[in-house]
């Protein structure tokens, strides 16, 4: 399942709080760094002059923490890296160690790219992958991302939307 994240779930991160809704390896280092995207996003749209179109709802860019079903604990993250550019916007995910290989990875991003195809600022979702990472090269490949390009050290995955 994908949520939010709260207010009080970044502010935790950030001050590394643990909560007793998290796998006990969450969050990683990965998520640390997007709460303080969030964080960053949140601190902007208070200033409301930067031209970020930030929010101050840490949802509001494509930000999801990944629930797992079996035990309703946070067990990771993917994000939108918001604005698009040029209609693309990048996705980034993580899934921490204790829950790798259940599918979580993929299922996730499949729901967040076709999400973020619905939105009309966006004909494009990718990701770059080191190739030194099969396990993710997978997730992007079963969440229905193609590859479209590599240089032998980095994959580029990318899924359009069909809009004119």
């Amino acid at each position: 399942m994908l949520r939010p994240w709260s207010r009080g779930e970044v502010a935790d991160v950030l001050a590394d709080r643990r909560s007793p809704r998290w796998a006990r390896d969450f969050p990683a280092e990965g998520d640390r760094v997007i709460a303080g995207v969030i964080a960053e996003q949140i601190a902007g749209a208070s200033g409301g002059t930067d031209g970020s179109g930030g929010s101050d709802d840490p949802g509001a860019h494509g930000h999801r923490l990944i629930i797992e079903r079996e035990s309703d604990l946070v067990v990771g993250s993917l994000s939108l890296l918001w604005p698009p550019s040029e209609g693309s916007v990048e996705i980034g995910y993580g899934v921490v160690a204790s829950r790798r290989g259940r599918g979580y990875a993929s299922e996730a991003t499949r729901a967040l790219v076709a999400h973020a195809l619905t939105s009309p600022e966006v004909t494009t979702v990718y990701a770059e992958v080191e190739l030194a990472n099969p396990a993710s090269v997978r997730a992007l490949e079963k969440a229905g991302l193609h590859r479209w390009s590599d240089d032998g050290t980095v994959a580029r995955f990318r899924a359009t939307s069909p809009k004119p």
